[in-house]
């Protein structure tokens, strides 16, 4: 009932009658008032005045579920979302949805994680109110080998977004990480539920330092807003990601891999640099030279062999 009231008060725009709103809505006054302060003590401000009624005067920077789809511009990703305040981990409840036959393109986001992490394991810090925590779950029509694909489409949609709503340059550090100025904002997770040649469906994490204190950042890390030197709206940028991640969903579905690969070339920092890549136990070293068409990283050690590698974790060496 909440989201029908701000649905009104927003196409409404100026006061609305607690009479009209409360017969529009097929509700008491006293009940209407009820939801009213429910939303005022969730951070909207909206103003009563006697004789002229409710005016919507400004809404919160949270990732509600009604903020993001005020104004959301894609077709399927983001139309149906599960919000949390606090929760362990996206990832968690987004295999969880997924197991359970979600939607395509259905939404995880929070406000903080207790237990948010990246790959192998490692933890990401999410303080409340500050980042972007987000899982997709989407079911693409690729074979298990291409999955890794969805990890660079994933990071280059966020530059693209960064880039609008932002003006602000990210680079990619193959495969998951998102820095700016050698300084890592953000990550990318990507996890996988498959058959042998069937993808039943793919997870897409991430997490991005939106409007993070320095004081709350590790060692090299950073944040939009440190970057930018102000706040940004978490709402505006998510809105923007979403959509970016869709329209390069739908070109590698409708045209295949080559022109968002070339996407990344363009936004990678570790292409053309001397690398060691661990991986299995042990490492490679030698100049990344590209990336294959499913997504691996091609290295040419010192003997002029290129080797590709699917996973592991790259260190720049020069």
């Amino acid at each position: 009932m909440q989201k029908k009231i701000l649905e009104y008060l927003r196409k409404e725009q100026e006061y609305v009658s607690g009479d009209q709103l409360s017969h529009k809505l097929g509700m008491t006054r006293q009940a209407l008032w009820k939801h009213i302060q429910e939303l005022r003590d969730s951070g909207y401000e909206i103003v009563a005045v006697p004789h002229l009624g409710y005016r919507l005067e400004s809404a919160p920077d949270r990732l509600f579920a009604a903020e993001i789809i005020s104004g959301l511009k894609t077709k399927f990703i983001g139309r149906k979302i599960y919000y949390y305040d606090t929760i362990s981990s996206t990832m968690d409840v987004a295999v969880e949805l997924g197991m359970k036959s979600a939607v395509d393109g259905a939404l995880i986001v929070a406000e903080a994680q207790t237990k948010g992490r990246g790959r192998l394991g490692r933890i990401w810090f999410s303080p409340k109110y500050k980042g972007i925590y987000l899982s997709i779950i989407l079911r693409p029509k690729i074979l298990p080998n291409q999955a890794s694909l969805l990890t660079l489409l994933a990071a280059v949609s966020v530059c693209e977004a960064v880039k609008d709503v932002c003006n602000l340059e990210l680079q990619i550090k193959w495969p998951n990480d998102l820095l700016i100025k050698n300084k890592k904002i953000g990550g990318i997770l990507t996890e996988l539920n498959a058959e042998i040649d069937k993808v039943n469906f793919i997870v897409i994490g991430l997490g991005l330092n939106v409007n993070n204190d320095l004081k709350s950042l590790i060692s090299q890390a950073t944040s939009l807003k440190e970057e930018n030197k102000e706040a940004v709206s978490r709402i505006k940028l998510l809105q923007e990601i979403l959509l970016r991640t869709e329209d390069n969903y739908l070109l590698l579905q409708n045209q295949g891999q080559r022109i968002f690969l070339e996407k990344w070339r363009q936004y990678s920092v570790t292409l053309g640099k001397r690398v060691k890549v661990y991986c299995q136990k042990k490492h490679i070293e030698g100049d990344a030279v590209d990336i294959d068409s499913d997504g691996g990283l091609l290295v040419r050690r010192d003997t002029g062999v290129i080797e590709k590698v699917l996973s592991g974790d790259v260190v720049h060496c020069r």
